[in-house]
């Protein structure tokens, strides 16, 4: 069975430590999960019953019986598919993997609420904090240096401890009520001391990660993920980078005109100063 389905029934939602246990069970076991009762799946977890009926309350079913009909339909549904790749080489085989987590994305993307409700958020902040550490600093750079164009005021911060805390802190002062956190595996502990700090200082976070549950996704306020591939030597971040420009395309949209137009504004005065080089 491919997952995408199942994972876009559990994401975007705020679950308990249990609940994220039951959650992270249904991931790894889908074809056991899809046929057991409350009784039996609590038993596999180690949760309570009545953690498991507050699960299937939690993602929106009435019921359980509804939560286990809609996990049984994904688990009996057979993927499209797909093209033989019997001739790929083993490069061209990882850069497959890739492809199917952009399509993941592509498709947990049919619905754009959750993005759209992020970007307006943290469009409206001013100013507008960025983290991202480690691993996850350069795609905290992309979306700063694009960010800037149109955001009066984005700060980028990649240093972790009490460097990252001040940053907040002065953004909060400076009148921030949201700030973007970037988290790729593996998670550093650092990351999940700046999203705790960022609620004890009042900020919301926009967490951009690689599955809807994992260590950091309780401590934020919107989660929003695309897979990572780990099939090469390092991870690599296709579907990340792409949700990122997503995010951005968003964010541009849910801005004021005249912001929008800075972007316009921009390209006149860099093709006037001939700042890029002619195609």
């Amino acid at each position: 069975m491919d997952s995408t389905a199942l994972r876009q029934l559990l994401g975007g939602r705020r679950l308990s430590p249990a609940q994220r246990r039951i959650a992270r069970y249904l991931l790894e076991h889908p074809q056991e999960a899809a046929f057991l009762g409350t009784v039996d799946l609590a038993e596999r977890v180690g949760v309570s019953q009545a953690s498991v009926t507050r699960f299937a309350f939690a993602l929106g079913f009435e019921t359980f019986p509804e939560f286990r009909a809609a996990v049984r339909s994904l688990v009996l549904t057979q993927p499209a598919a797909t093209a033989p790749v019997d001739e790929l080489n083993e490069i061209q085989l990882l850069v497959e993997t890739e492809i199917r987590n952009l399509r993941s994305l592509r498709d947990n993307l049919a619905d754009p609420g959750p993005l759209r409700e992020a970007a307006e958020a943290l469009a409206a902040s001013q100013p507008l904090p960025v983290m991202g550490l480690r691993v996850s600093a350069p795609l905290a750079h992309l979306f700063g240096y694009f960010a800037a164009k149109v955001h009066l005021d984005v700060r980028v911060l990649d240093v972790p401890g009490s460097l990252l805390e001040d940053g907040l802190t002065r953004a909060v002062d400076a009148g921030a009520s949201w700030a973007l956190a970037f988290a790729l595996p593996r998670y550093p502990r650092e990351m999940l001391d700046a999203l705790l700090w960022a609620k004890r200082v009042g900020l919301r976070t926009v967490l951009v990660t690689d599955q809807p549950i994992n260590p950091l996704t309780e401590h934020a306020d919107l989660v929003l993920t695309a897979p990572v591939s780990s099939h090469f030597a390092f991870d690599s971040h296709a579907a990340s980078t792409a949700l990122c420009a997503a995010l951005l395309h968003a964010m541009l949209a849910a801005l004021p005109t005249e912001r929008q137009a800075s972007l316009e504004a921009f390209e006149s005065m860099a093709s006037q100063r001939e700042v890029f080089l002619a195609d």
